[in-house]
């Protein structure tokens, strides 16, 4: 390489030496021969293993029911909670509270659905637009003369 060239990436190569030449294992005694890595006797010596083989028990893939039975678990709906004590926290003076408010503070995830429970006590007058409420939050909610619409 001439002494003003800039260096660059692709000249680069290994110091001279560096380069060592790669094991043959299993190739004799002289070097990493007889058993080349893979201890002595044993089932890994001698031949290879299929993978989930689990030494003679019964493999996960035979312990694990085979789609029986049928589950509601996918239709589930799952409902982001929020109480009456945060709710009289985070409104203090009272006011309308929907779910974009309740995101903007902070208190629930966007796009996803919120349920109003009854912990706490609440003071002010709040009208809740939420998609699901307890009994007893209605309850607290219409008592403090505030009012409730499930959306």
């Amino acid at each position: 390489m001439a002494e003003n060239t800039p260096l660059r990436i692709h000249h680069l190569r290994p110091a001279p030496g560096a380069n060592k030449s790669k094991v043959r294992k299993g190739r004799g005694e002289a070097s990493k021969g007889k058993t080349a890595g893979r201890g002595t006797k044993g089932t890994r010596a001698r031949n290879k293993v299929p993978l989930g083989f689990e030494g003679g028990q019964v493999p996960l893939q035979r312990r694990l029911p085979k789609m029986k039975g049928f589950s509601n678990a996918l239709f589930k709906t799952t409902y982001q909670v929020v109480n009456l004590d945060k709710l009289s926290e985070l409104f203090p003076e009272g006011g309308d509270v929907t779910v974009e408010t309740l995101v903007a503070k902070g208190a629930v995830r966007k796009r996803q659905l919120v349920k109003v429970l009854g912990t706490g006590d609440i003071s002010v007058a709040l009208n809740v637009q939420a998609h699901a409420f307890s009994a007893s939050a209605k309850e607290k909610i219409t008592a403090a003369g505030g009012s409730v619409s499930e959306l």
